[in-house]
């Protein structure tokens, strides 16, 4: 049984005013998705602390795959409107303080914040879509609303980043949040219905559950973060120990509790377990790229921000494009499966594209590598999601969603942290190589933290500590320049391999027909 609040829409205006304020909340967390990566670089150039680099990417889908299951369940029990409307409030208010942090710390810990906001968010507004049009065509019809906010997004957030990094200050990529979260708010607050899926009163939230949640994937991120940074033998054992003991206590516990935050039976699904699979896959290929392809620019082939922003442009307004041009698709088609073939081998294209480019790639043969990986994200996540809404049923509608969107941010937030700390690891490692070799080991310490190849400050602090050899300088910095371009590189062809696995995990995905009614 469906209430709603006095305030569902009742014509065609109240439905269009609240999808447009869906759609600013979509633009929101889509920009702060393709901005920040393109000026991460410029931040680390002015906080320094390399070392976090990868950290201002996985605190945020941290905090954000733990409390998306969390509001998933909350949101099927109690209704999405109130949540979507504090998630708001918190993302804008961590967006202010991102843009105010003094060092990476400062920036890391709002991130955390600016994380349980999108978190809430991702759980809670894309399961409002399937509320207020529970059938599938209806559905994809108003989806080009959605489609066309993430297109701006993603069209505009790459070059907008990189602008505002070069000209206003990277601070201004966090601000720059401040009226999209307050034209949301509005929108949400007068026209988004707040509709529950059952008359009976909310149970009572797994609580213990979220938290072996939290402890479990909090192990688990620092484990990938701390392995390759030598810490202690003794420290990796005991946060190896925590998160094995918790993830397993998880799984009793979840099989045993009678209203499970994270329904384990459908991971042994035949339809939603794969997908669930494909789409961790997916959430690691993609935030690899996001996040590494600009410190290759800039780093690597000495591009600005704002011409890094631009080459990476492609890829995100792809995605809106292969979104649209699955809509048009799908219309026509009853199974995914051929769209989701065609999706991953595009972006295998992309992959393997990158591990080739060099400072003398033709930009232009960068932007089609690029586009080709946005598009085969567009031609797979959206065909997820119908899958998924497809094959659950209505009470667990938002938990099932959380799902999905959860394991794209585990994904995500695995690759951010391995393909960081292998970047870094590799760096290094060659690094000092070529120091060795010309025995020039001394200059380890200006060299072996790859900041330097992006900030002009410390680049010319190391040419002046050694003018007398100002020549062999410049050749040892070059040498750290074709070293990051390598290991980012090799981080490329791994992400080429795991795209491959993927193809195995879309023909575990049974020919299924996405036009299904929501189950009650």
């Amino acid at each position: 049984m469906n209430t709603a609040s006095a305030t569902s829409p009742r014509d065609f205006r109240q439905t269009l005013l609240a999808m447009l304020g869906l759609c600013f909340v979509l633009i929101m967390v889509a920009l702060d998705q393709t901005v920040v990566g393109t000026a991460l670089p410029t931040v680390v150039a002015e906080l320094k602390g390399f070392e976090l680099y990868a950290w201002v990417g996985t605190a945020y889908l941290l905090t954000s795959v733990i409390v998306v299951p969390i509001f998933g369940k909350l949101g099927d029990e109690h209704g999405r409107k109130r949540f979507v409307v504090v998630a708001i409030i918190i993302f804008t208010l961590a967006s202010i303080f991102c843009g105010l942090a003094q060092s990476m710390l400062q920036l890391v810990l709002a991130r955390t914040l600016q994380g349980i906001g999108g978190g809430m968010l991702i759980a809670t507004s894309f399961a409002c879509i399937p509320d207020l049009f529970p059938e599938t065509l209806e559905r994809l019809r108003w989806q080009v609303l959605f489609s066309t906010a993430f297109g701006l997004a993603n069209a505009f957030g790459p070059s907008l980043g990189g602008y505002l990094a070069e000209y206003w200050g990277w601070r201004w990529v966090f601000f720059v949040n401040l009226p999209i979260g307050i034209l949301s708010l509005g929108f949400v607050w007068y026209f988004l219905p707040n509709i529950r899926h059952s008359a009976q009163a909310p149970t009572r939230l797994d609580w213990f559950g979220a938290f072996l949640i939290a402890l479990s994937l909090g192990c688990l991120q620092l484990f990938v973060e701390w392995l390759p940074q030598n810490k202690s033998l003794l420290l990796l054992l005991v946060v190896g120990l925590v998160g094995t003991i918790s993830s397993i206590t998880l799984i009793w516990w979840e099989r045993r509790c009678e209203n499970p935050i994270l329904p384990f039976d459908m991971f042994k699904n035949r339809i939603i377990g794969p997908v669930l699979m494909l789409s961790m896959i997916m959430g690691f290929c993609l935030f690899s790229i996001m996040y590494y392809a600009p410190l290759l620019f800039q780093g690597g082939f000495k591009l600005s921000p704002n011409e890094a922003g631009m080459l990476i442009t492609p890829l995100a307004v792809s995605i809106t494009i292969g979104s649209i041009i699955n809509g048009r698709i799908m219309i026509k088609l009853r199974s995914p499966k051929i769209v989701l073939y065609s999706g991953v081998i595009f972006f295998l294209l992309s992959a393997i594209t990158m591990t080739q480019t060099t400072s003398h790639t033709p930009h232009a043969l960068v932007s089609i590598a690029m586009a080709f990986g946005g598009l085969g994200i567009g031609l797979l996540l959206p065909n997820l999601t119908l899958i998924v809404q497809a094959n659950t049923f209505r009470k667990q509608l938002g938990v099932a969603t959380a799902m999905l969107q959860s394991t794209r941010m585990v994904g995500s937030m695995l690759g951010t942290a391995i393909i960081g700390s292998l970047i870094s690891n590799q760096y290094t490692s060659k690094v000092n190589s070529m120091l060795a070799e010309n025995h020039a080991s001394q200059l380890a310490h200006w060299l072996d933290n790859p900041e330097i190849l992006f900030s002009n400050e410390l680049r010319q602090n190391f040419l002046n500590w050694a003018p007398q050899f100002e020549k062999q300088s410049i050749i040892y910095l070059d040498g750290a320049q074709h070293a990051l371009i390598e290991s980012v590189h090799e981080s490329q062809w791994l992400i080429a391999v795991i795209t491959i696995v993927a193809f195995w995990v879309v023909s575990r995905i049974p020919s299924v027909n996405i036009y299904n009614h929501l189950k009650e």
